[in-house]
This record gives C-alpha cells, sequence and structure tokens, in this order.
C-alpha cells in the first residue's frame, strides 16, 4: 500500500425510524456532500483500489455516494468497522496493506479521527498540521496519508466537504 485515505460518513440524521444507530440514513445534504467529496478524491487522483466499509446504513450510504465518481473499488463491508476503536481501524489497515495501492477506510468518529491524529503524531508532521486535525474531523471528511515501505504514514491531505463548497463543519 502507498496511499491511505480514512474518511469519516457524511452528515446523517438524529435517528433512525427503527431507534437504532445502526440504521440512521443520510441527510440531503449528506449525499450530496459524499458525491463531492468522492470527485474531489477523483480529481486529486486519490482512487483507491479497496474500500472497506463500516457495515451501518450511513457508512455504505457515504460509500454509494462517493464510488459513483471513483469507478470501479473492490469495496468490502466490514463489520468490525462499526463504532470502532483507533485500534481496531489500523488493525484492519495493517491487514489489508498488501492487498491494495490505495486503500481507502470508511467508518465512524472519533475512532478514524483519533487514529488519523495518530498517525500524524507519529510521523511528526508540523504542528499546524496537527493543529487543523486536532480540531475536529467533519461529517464527509478525509484524511490522506502516503505511506512508505515500512508502513508510516505520512500526511498527504484533509479535505473537507465545506472547502469544496459543500456543507458546513461539523
Amino acid at each position: 500500500m502507498h496511499r491511505l485515505i480514512l474518511m469519516r460518513h457524511a452528515k446523517t440524521e438524529r435517528a433512525a425510524v427503527s431507534g437504532l444507530d445502526r440504521d440512521r440514513a443520510l441527510t440531503a445534504r449528506g449525499t450530496a456532500d459524499a458525491a463531492l467529496m468522492g470527485r474531489v478524491l477523483a480529481e486529486k487522483k486519490l482512487r483507491p483500489d479497496l474500500a472497506l466499509v463500516s457495515p451501518a446504513l450511513r457508512t455504505r450510504q457515504s460509500w454509494d455516494a462517493v464510488q459513483e465518481a471513483l469507478g470501479d473499488v473492490e469495496v468490502r463491508i466490514e463489520p468490525r468497522l462499526y463504532d470502532a476503536s483507533p485500534d481496531t481501524i489500523r488493525r484492519l489497515v495493517e491487514d489489508a496493506e498488501d492487498q491494495a495501492g490505495c486503500l481507502l477506510v470508511m467508518a465512524h468518529n472519533p475512532g478514524v479521527h483519533t487514529l488519523a491524529l495518530e498517525y500524524l503524531t507519529e510521523s511528526a508532521a508540523s504542528p499546524a498540521i496537527l493543529d487543523r486535525l486536532a480540531g475536529g474531523f467533519p461529517t464527509g471528511a478525509a484524511a490522506a496519508f502516503e505511506v512508505d515501505v515500512a508502513g508510516r504514514c505520512a500526511y498527504d491531505g484533509f479535505l473537507t466537504p465545506k472547502a469544496f463548497g459543500g456543507g458546513a463543519d461539523d
């Protein structure tokens, strides 16, 4: 793997009709933001070979909207990504590192945000970059990392829907 993208699902409804968190769907803004982020990733040549996606409805819907702009990508619905800790996400990334040149993980906060901060700290990212991500990981956001041969992740960008004309940072 030479590139990793950690992405949070897009904006969701507050509650599902079923009452289950896993069943929360995207809002109209969430669907639009996810589609926007798919186009942004494609324009920036951040096209994954493999996507690991949480089974929650909101992550699957986010991925469907993102994938429209990315074309054919192998997708695996990964049950362990639902409400995953940073350590669980890291293990899943490490397990998939030989299976893709570019891996995208679509999951949830706080796991995605915390893992992105851990990768930044491990790579001695600048204080400005750490401050930018410490401020939050909004819905629909994506953190991109270049991965060296030793598996170390170096910051390659932080993309939010708001930065490209989409919804608010929340």
